[in-house]
């Protein structure tokens, strides 16, 4: 999660998706951006592969036409990773929830319906890795409230940290407000961690900003970020991710580098995940 656009928040999602599916684990991609960026890289175009009540707003909506997770789950071509694609459709919840919060009809609340959906498949699934928007809405606070851990990218430029540290304080007013309205919205997290993006180690600026973030927030830094990568970018292009592309595609250094970059930042969260799990 992040408030702001261009922080990385769908590559690291679609890698850390593939990283943990390819090591093993059971692994559900939950895309919550109405603009689907993370169906794309999946080979899914939102507007052609994906029609109404295929996208979690199915599974979510208020109405007698909401349908069960699991019929709206996808496999990928990745063995044991699946995905819930994302669509415009989404916009719907935010424009529903005003609505159904003044009729209060006997309705679960907007901030507790994606954790009872997933509730109704978590048996199937080792990790479940949401991509959310990047805006603080209905979405955002029902994926906070369903959530048992928090990752939050962070491109190390001035603006880019303050933009994140507004969106930090409105977080935190917001899931004060849903903890005191109902029990099951008081958000306890396994551990928040900051995962710097696109980061240039030869930028004098950045650099500066990364022992700023360092200073700040200590060890929930995570202790690798990923690199600006032209490898990453054009894989991009092609909607893959570095762990699809070809290495003969890149200069052979690059390559190297971006993956090694990747593979670090993704081996400390799932690291975080087992010790969660109470596991080594």
């Amino acid at each position: 999660m992040n408030f702001k656009g261009g922080s990385g928040k769908t590559t690291t999602a679609a890698h850390l998706a593939q990283y943990l599916a390819l090591h093993g684990y059971r692994v559900l991609a939950l895309d919550l951006d109405p603009q689907a960026s993370l169906s794309s890289l999946f080979g899914l175009q939102p507007e052609i592969d994906v029609a109404s009540n295929e996208t979690l707003y199915g599974a979510i909506r208020y109405d007698a036409d909401r349908v069960p997770l699991a019929g709206i789950i996808r496999s990928t071509y990745v063995p044991d990773l699946h995905l819930v694609p994302a669509n415009l459709e989404l916009m719907e919840f935010e424009h529903e929830t005003p609505r159904a919060l003044t009729a209060r009809a006997g309705e679960t609340l907007f901030f507790d319906r994606i954790a009872e959906v997933l509730g109704t498949i978590q048996a199937a699934y080792d990790v479940v890795v949401v991509d959310c928007p990047p805006q603080l809405g209905y979405l955002t606070l029902s994926a906070l409230t369903a959530a048992t851990s928090v990752l939050v990218t962070i491109h190390p430029q001035m603006l880019d940290v303050a933009s994140m540290s507004q969106f930090l304080n409105m977080v935190g007013d917001l899931l004060e407000v849903v903890a005191e309205s109902s029990p099951g919205g008081d958000a306890g997290y396994d551990w928040m961690r900051y995962l710097v993006t696109r980061f240039e180690p030869s930028d004098g600026p950045q650099n500066q900003m990364v022992g700023f973030l360092r200073a700040l927030f200590g060890e929930h830094v995570l202790n690798h970020p990923i690199l600006k990568s032209t490898a990453i970018a054009d894989a991009g292009l092609t909607n893959q991710t570095i762990y699809e592309a070809e290495r003969s595609q890149f200069t052979r250094a690059t390559y190297d580098r971006s993956v090694e970059s990747v593979n670090a930042a993704n081996s400390e969260i799932e690291a975080l995940i087992c010790k969660a799990w109470g596991r080594k």
